[in-house]
């Protein structure tokens, strides 16, 4: 097998300065504004020796250290580096410096900035900030360039971007903007040099290995050149990443490697490459050409920009920082062997080491009664104890028989002597089968074993699983501790095999979807029940829950309210005194609101009104018992029974002569009464209690009579004996008094009353 590493692999100058400063910088009080460079071991590393990552200035205490990334910062973040007195490392590398001079000098000029680059990029997002006045982000060459039409326009890229989609994008504003259009060439020369090694490397390879943290935007732009002319490329975040067995039938294979990853890492892949095949032959591509340091002089459209200010950028060949102080800017970089190259080229020299949970590849040479010997890479034979054999019953004839053949083994102990497993290979290929189905979005389970600041965690198999808080269930999970011992039915979010074997997956999605599911399902019966409900139709419910305010009723599926006010037309104090928790009841539809979701019921509409079955229990001349439920001045209210009230008139009290009913009823004593008038179509019935009274004149009628004979006159106010005549005399004044009360509603008389 052939192996060409690629010209200029690994760290470009720029990024190697920002991390060689990181890792020498004191510790104490120093931190870093977002990750370094894009390389998550790197930024491990500079974790490790206790310089903290910050995200914001403000984050950082007063007169502390703070290391300005590769990519650049804001002019707003240096401003307020100095109001809170740090002391700043600007790690930005020159050619983004010089990408936010041009951003600040064409935007103070009046044109609009349009970048090319991913908006969400660190880089770009610290060139924005160096504009005072219009600017536009654009990543492809299809986007909408006719807001631009018109305008005063410089054009320049991200320093890692592609530099066939900045000519399409280029292209493209050249033909909205034909002539105000100037592009700046801020493509860093050791990003067009690598896309085009890597695209010459492609074309002359069975298969392509792109090392490089995964959300590093130069070795992403790597890969996709790679894939334009290779059928076979392997994104790597790191060495533990790469799969041998994906690349052993190649012949040739080339290796990449980002500006932001670290030489080791590329003489890890390297090593693994050796340890898996002995024939491996690894050779470092040749670069045939020389890219000039990176253009900020503006080529423009149609005409040549001004002579000084041509002039001013070709001069300029670095920005200033902050400090007052000026980085140079970076040399080109030499064709010759990388770093990364002499250590794998050392490394190989050497006896290849052993991993755990390495899988190999290895020969069978004997077998004893402890179990076979093995040999793979040159090395010296291994056993493998028959209990690691993946066998039902070891039996040395059976495997003596397959001297000469390979096997898959895995490495569980690296330590000598090594101990190798081919149960294990099977184990993992299980697991691996299982995995794919995860991959494939399949739910799976597990039982929580543990807990961080960050999530939950639990193990699958040879993986640990780990659930974020936030993937627990929708909404804020406080206390993750009560979750140890809890089933988690999850979904895989992402798998990572690069340096641990680890699941990150989420609950939340699960639940959320059910919960979708059943709200469609929800949605579908309420749109049926709508379209199949009128007001005044009549439905059958089961009461399911009751509260202060009401019956919550299930009709076909759906929650309708049949208020309190609607259970009964006498009222009541308790839902449960008219319906009970369970039942099924006929109500009528009162009221629809489609755009509320809500649906009033009502239970006494369907009920005979008190009123309308009274002729069946009351009539002209009737005893009738009643409790007296409020006295007015011109008379007392009888309740007869819920609904129904009966007048009793001052008058219709009692025989004597009454200046307040007050003086002869109240509240709640019960009565009896008879009725005189009845009219059930008017709601009225009128009462009289003294009808059911004796006369007082009757008891002195005698006594009466003799005393009229006699003629004697009687003082009352000096307290004589009435006689009967007095009665009868004062019965007729008070019957001519109340002439037409009979034919008076209780509403009349409450209206009169008010009037007066």
């Amino acid at each position: 097998m052939k192996v060409t590493v690629a010209a200029n692999c690994g760290f470009c100058t720029g990024v190697r300065k920002a991390v060689e400063t990181a890792m020498s910088v004191p510790p104490e009080n120093t931190y870093v504004l977002g990750e370094l460079i894009h390389n998550e071991d790197v930024t491990r590393r500079i974790c490790a020796r206790g310089v903290e990552t910050v995200q914001q200035p403000e984050d950082v205490p007063d007169g502390a250290t703070l290391l300005i990334r590769s990519h650049g910062a804001a002019k707003a973040v240096y401003e307020r580096c100095a109001r809170k007195h740090l002391h700043v490392i600007d790690c930005t590398c020159a050619f983004v410096r010089k990408a936010q001079r041009i951003v600040e000098r064409a935007s103070a000029a009046g044109k609009t900035v349009v970048i090319a680059g991913l908006a969400e990029h660190p880089e770009v997002a610290g060139l924005v900030g160096w504009a005072c006045g219009e600017v536009y982000v654009v990543a492809s060459e299809e986007e909408d360039f006719s807001p631009l039409a018109g305008k005063d326009v410089a054009l320049l890229s991200q320093t890692t971007f592609s530099v066939q989609r900045f000519s399409k994008i280029a292209e493209n504003l050249q033909k909205v903007c034909p002539k105000t259009v100037e592009i700046f060439k801020t493509i860093c020369y050791t990003t067009v040099s690598r896309q085009r090694a890597v695209a010459r490397l492609a074309r002359e390879s069975d298969a392509m290995l792109v090392i490089g943290g995964l959300n590093s935007s130069n070795t992403n732009k790597l890969a996709e050149i790679a894939e334009q002319f290779c059928g076979r490329v392997y994104r790597l975040g790191n060495a533990e990443a790469f799969d041998y067995e994906k690349v052993k039938f190649c012949k040739r294979v080339g290796i990449v490697a980002g500006a932001s990853t670290p030489d080791w890492q590329t003489s890890e892949v390297l090593k693994k490459m050796a340890e898996n095949n002995a024939e491996v032959q690894v050779e470092t591509q040749v670069s045939e050409e020389t890219v000039p340091v990176a253009e900020e002089q503006a080529t423009p459209v149609a005409e040549t920009a001004p002579a000084p200010e041509a002039a001013e950028a070709a001069a300029e060949t670095a920005a200033e920082a902050v400090s007052g102080q000026t980085e140079e800017a970076s040399a080109p970089e030499a064709p010759a062997e990388t770093s990364a190259m002499a250590a794998a080229m050392a490394e190989m020299d050497k006896s290849a080491h052993y991993k755990r949970g390495q899988l190999l590849t290895v020969k069978i040479v004997s077998a004893t009664d402890e179990g076979i010997y093995v040999s793979g890479s040159g090395k010296a034979d291994i056993l493998i104890e028959k209990a690691e054999l993946d066998c039902d019953e070891y039996s040395r004839e059976a495997y003596a028989a397959k001297i000469g053949e390979n096997m898959d083994v895995m490495v569980v102990d690296a330590k000598a002597p090594v101990k190798l497993s081919e149960k294990q290979v099977r184990k993992i290929k299980e697991e691996e089968a299982l995995l794919k189905d995860i991959e494939e979005g399949k739910e799976f389970s597990v039982v929580c074993t543990g807990f961080n600041k960050g999530g939950l965690t639990s193990e699958l198999g040879t993986y640990s699983v780990f659930v974020p808080a936030r993937e627990i269930r929708s909404g804020y999970v406080r206390e993750l501790d009560k979750m140890v011992g809890k089933k988690l039915r999850l979904k895989m979010l992402e798998i990572r095999r690069e340096r641990r074997k680890e699941i990150i997956a989420s609950q939340r999605v699960i639940l959320e979807a059910e919960k979708a599911a059943r709200d469609a399902a929800k949605a579908e019966r309420e749109a049926a029940f709508f379209d199949s409900i009128q007001v005044g139709d009549v439905v059958e419910g089961k009461v399911e829950r009751v509260t202060s305010f009401g019956a919550f009723v299930s009709v076909n599926g759906f929650d309708c309210l049949a208020h309190i006010s609607d259970l009964s037309w006498t009222g009541v104090k308790e839902v449960t005194d008219v319906l009970e928790i369970g039942k099924r009841y006929q109500f009528k539809v009162l009221k629809i609101d489609r755009e509320n979701k809500k649906v009033s019921i009502g239970y006494k509409q369907l009920q005979p009104r008190p009123w309308d079955t009274a002729a069946e229990r009351y009539a002209e001349g009737d005893i009738v018992h009643g409790k007296v439920v409020r006295i007015v001045p011109f008379g007392a209210f009888v309740e007869l029974e819920k609904g129904i009230d009966g007048l009793v008139h001052v008058s219709q009290i009692t025989h004597e002569w009454l200046e307040n009913p007050t003086s002869a009823l109240t509240i709640g004593q019960e009565v009896d009464a008879k009725v005189l008038a009845f009219d059930p179509e008017a709601h009225k019935i009128t009462l009289s209690i003294k009808a059911l009274q004796p006369r007082p004149w009757d008891e002195h009628a005698e006594r009466d009579e003799e005393e009229v004979r006699e003629k004697r006159p009687r003082n009352r106010n000096k307290g004589s004996r009435r006689t009967a005549s007095d009665y009868a005399d004062e019965a007729e004044y008070r019957e001519w008094s109340e002439g037409g009360f009979g034919g008076a509603s209780i509403a009349d008389l409450l209206g009169s009353d008010e009037t007066k």
